[in-house]
């Protein structure tokens, strides 16, 4: 369980406990003495706001979140094969870009992006619909970078069956749960994703602590 439910977990537990204690036995005198219970029910509450505040239950960051476009390649002709619009290879982006691309009218697969930074493990990328948000031979999904300004990321795309996305998804809400994020080793990465194309972006400005 995660520092912020527990936090959730204990303020609900003291509310309960400070109404409860607030109730009158026979004798007419209430189980939790008023100095205690009114501030302990006080506690209680404010530790559920910042707890809903901070875990995402209030989605405020998500609702903020601004993302911006990188460079765009120029695609000419029948689209052939799943390919990235934006950002172009050696491009420099900010901590949060729109990743774009096209696919083939006949493609069935998810798409899943990934970044490889300089710790040499995997992360795949996701919004609220965790794999690429894909729509009439186009498709895009929200990409986050989180290292130092001039860091050289491995931007990577995969094709992945349904079982390799079930992987991925999963894999991201635990993370999630966990509140913590040591990506994957290559090893790690499920069979079914095939790699489709791989390009070099840079950091535009130091994205350490921004997420």
């Amino acid at each position: 369980m995660s520092t912020k439910l527990v936090i959730i977990t204990v303020g609900v537990l003291l509310t309960l406990i400070s109404i409860l204690g607030s109730k009158k036995r026979n004798s007419g005198k209430s189980l939790i003495n008023t100095k205690i219970g009114i501030p302990m029910g006080i506690i209680g509450v404010l530790m559920m706001i910042f707890g809903s505040y901070s875990s995402g239950l209030v989605n405020y960051n998500s609702q903020i979140e601004q993302v911006s476009i990188g460079k765009k390649l120029k695609i000419t002709g029948p689209v052939n094969s799943v390919k990235v619009v934006s950002p172009i290879d050696k491009d420099s982006v900010d901590c949060r870009i729109l990743t774009m691309g096209v696919y083939p009218e006949s493609h069935k697969k998810d798409i899943w992006v990934m970044i490889r930074p300089t710790d040499d493990r995997y992360y795949p990328q996701s919004d609220h619909t965790n794999t690429s948000y894909k729509r009439d031979g186009e498709w895009q999904v929200v990409t986050r970078f989180g290292g130092e300004k001039g860091e050289v990321y491995d931007l990577i795309i995969y094709e992945a069956d349904s079982i390799a996305s079930s992987f991925f998804s999963l894999t991201i809400e635990k993370w999630k749960e966990a509140e913590d994020y040591p990506g994957l080793k290559l090893e790690e990465i499920p069979s079914g994703a095939k790699e489709v194309e791989r390009l070099k972006v840079y950091s535009r400005k130091n994205c350490r602590g921004v997420f």
